[in-house]
């Protein structure tokens, strides 16, 4: 007899071994038909694995996140075996699942048209017609290199494997690919799929090896939840800001100057430096103290903080880095920098906590294929600040750190879909990171109390920390569901040490301070394109480079538009006049297509009263109004940030 526990805590108890599909169908033929994956005893699982002893069971569904990742890998090996069919020479490489769906990577010479998508989606439906049950199976690693040896890309993979490791592979049909799994029971369990795009990819994301040929895909349970997404990924595209940016001119890019190095025009710099203001006041109020830095420095700074051992790949030298001469490098963060303000003279525990806040324009070397937009650069300006602090006062900055990075969410109206992630280093890769064990877990284990205080949910993540200490990364998703950190809170425990920064405690001894890392709004190009993503170009009055249009119907009103245009700057609102001969109604399309929160149409009515005809962007006609009213209401929604 086995007892299995079930997610809700209910116990199962059977006569005989059998398969995490055969429970499914003991606990209810509807679980057993939704099935597609399973999670025993916490590791991710095919729905074949044969259950022997007691365990706790979950059952996967298309509703859980691991449910469709299982969904999404199988169709991606049924674009594989699809494509095997139809172009027998073509070299396979990669396939996994995504955020929102699969891709698999090829080596073929000619790129994948729209005419061969089509071909390939008609096969694939065929495979999946055919229901062919999906197998697992091992093998040596010598019999995988033997098997895979016209291969390529998959013998690189083995190769790279342990001797005497046990290689999975996944067997459907006449088509066999490498693969850890885990798999749904047979193809014809992918009821309605689509392949979304076909792109460029480098081998293993590194431009110095061969462009594959990628082809994107996505895949549901049902045909009418494949048409939603379709939908809603068409609706994104129009909401993209790679697309509202460049329309509504807010940025620009140039092939002369080079990939993730936009060029903010007026619009854009103008919301950037509003941004930045806001920002810097803020912290301001909250006792930081502003710095100003250099853009570059010796590599002797970088050999110090770990930069140049840890992260020198990712960093743009100046120089050859293997020379004795004298050799510079542009800052990828702003800490080894600050820190050379609190070592200007000796501290004591009076001045701590020492806050430090800096507008800072980092570089970093980020692969081509990574980049996109304003989401991710190679030079960008982030909202830095470095926090000085004994440990008593860690928890207290901590909370005053988060509690900053939410009254900018919250008042940028970002906060409704942000996610926490307490991400801790990898025990197994200690190679990547600076410092002991111990001393590592013992801060982990104090961040994480720290968090537990918060009261936010937050999930774990190892792997993801600095190289010097765990942090928590606020996350927060762009149009297309693709997730990034836009807020990060690291905790350093080892920099401080490695700078000599000291400070003198009550008792007369030197200790070293813990250093907080933080960004109050993160990178400014990435929160410029989700505030043009989320308000789809409309910005907020109190961001918007033009606050108010003003719009004269003849040139009779020309004279009495610029009087207004220069009360309204007087009182500091953004404004301008069209004073274009054109008909009143082609100007109001233009503001409205700008996104203008406020058009003043005035004509020889409005002129002999002193008024103006208010039209809002939300709204429309909102009537006629003296010129001292308009002007209250503009202000208390710049002042209210609404």
């Amino acid at each position: 007899m086995i007892s299995i526990t079930l997610k809700d805590g209910s116990v199962l108890s059977i006569d005989n071994p059998t398969d995490c599909l055969g429970v499914a169908e003991k606990i209810s033929p509807g679980l057993a038909r939704a099935a597609l994956a399973a999670k025993v005893d916490g590791a991710v699982c095919d729905l074949s694995r044969i259950i022997d002893k007691d365990v706790l069971l979950e059952i996967l569904t298309f509703d859980s996140d691991e449910g469709r990742r299982a969904y999404w890998h199988t169709t991606s090996h049924i674009l594989a075996q699809a494509v095997k069919r139809l172009y027998p020479d073509v070299k396979l490489a990669i396939g996994t699942s995504i955020d929102n769906g699969f891709y698999y990577d090829f080596d073929t010479e000619e790129p994948f048209t729209a005419e061969a998508l089509d071909r390939i989606s008609g096969e694939m439906k065929k495979i999946i017609k055919e229901d062919h049950k999906i197998e697992r199976f091992t093998m040596t690693r010598g019999e995988a290199l033997a098997f895979l040896k016209n291969e390529p890309y998959k013998t690189e993979l083995v190769s790279e494997l342990p001797e005497g490791e046990t290689i999975s592979f996944y067997r459907q049909g006449e088509f066999t690919d490498l693969c850890a799994g885990p798999h749904l029971p047979s193809t014809g369990r992918v009821k309605a799929f689509a392949l979304t795009s076909s792109t460029g990819a480098y081998w293993r994301g590194d431009s110095s090896k061969k462009m594959l040929k990628r082809i994107y895909g996505t895949a549901f349970p049902k045909q009418s939840m494949l048409d939603e997404y379709l939908a809603a990924v068409e609706e994104a595209k129009k909401r993209d800001h790679n697309k509202i940016g460049r329309e509504l001119e807010y940025f620009t890019t140039s092939e002369y100057i080079g990939q993730g190095l936009p060029i903010l025009m007026p619009k854009g710099a103008r919301v950037i430096q509003i941004l930045q203001r806001f920002v810097e006041d803020e912290e301001q109020k909250r006792g930081y103290l502003l710095t100003k830095t250099p853009f570059f420095a010796k590599r002797e700074l970088y050999k110090i903080s770990g930069h140049w051992d840890h992260y020198r790949e990712g960093m743009f030298i100046m120089g050859d880095p293997e020379s004795e001469d004298e050799v510079f490098a542009l800052r990828p963060m702003t800490c080894p920098f600050q820190f050379q303000a609190y070592l200007s003279r000796m501290r004591s525990y009076r001045d701590l906590p020492l806050r430090y806040n800096e507008t800072s324009t980092l570089f970093r070397n980020e692969a081509s294929g990574e980049m996109h937009g304003l989401i991710r650069l190679r030079q960008f300006t982030i909202s830095e600040g470095h926090i000085a602090c004994t440990p008593e006062q860690l928890e207290k900055e901590f909370f005053d750190a988060l509690d900053l990075a939410r009254f900018m969410l919250k008042t940028l109206g970002l906060d409704e879909d942000v996610t926490y992630r307490f991400s801790k280093w990898d025990e197994n890769d200690r190679e990547k990171y600076i410092g002991e064990p111990g001393q590592w877990e013992e801060v982990q284990t104090r961040m994480r109390d720290i968090l537990d205080h918060t009261g936010i949910e937050y999930t774990e993540a190892s792997g993801e920390a600095a190289f010097y200490g765990p942090k928590l990364d606020i996350q927060i998703k762009n149009v297309y569901g693709k997730e990034d950190t836009l807020i990060t809170i690291q905790v350093d425990f080892l920099l401080a040490e490695r700078f000599e920064m000291e400070y003198i405690d009550k008792d007369g001894s030197k200790k070293h301070p813990y250093v907080l890392h933080r960004t109050s709004i993160g990178c400014y190009e990435r929160t410029l394109a989700l505030l043009l993503e989320k308000y789809a170009g409309a910005l907020p009055v109190w961001l918007m480079p033009t606050q108010v249009k003003v719009l004269p119907i003849t040139d009779r009103q020309h004279d009495y538009a610029r009087d207004i245009e220069a009360r309204l700057l007087e009182s500091g609102v953004r404004v301008e006049t069209d004073l274009r001969s054109e008909k009143i109604g082609y100007k109001i399309r233009e503001a409205q297509l700008e996104k203008i929160p406020y058009m003043l149409v005035v004509g020889d009515k409005e002129q002999e009263s002193g008024e103006v005809a208010v039209r809002a962007r939300q709204g429309g006609d909102i009537g006629t109004m003296k010129l001292e009213e308009f002007i209250k209401k503009v202000l208390q929604d710049i002042e209210t940030k609404q």
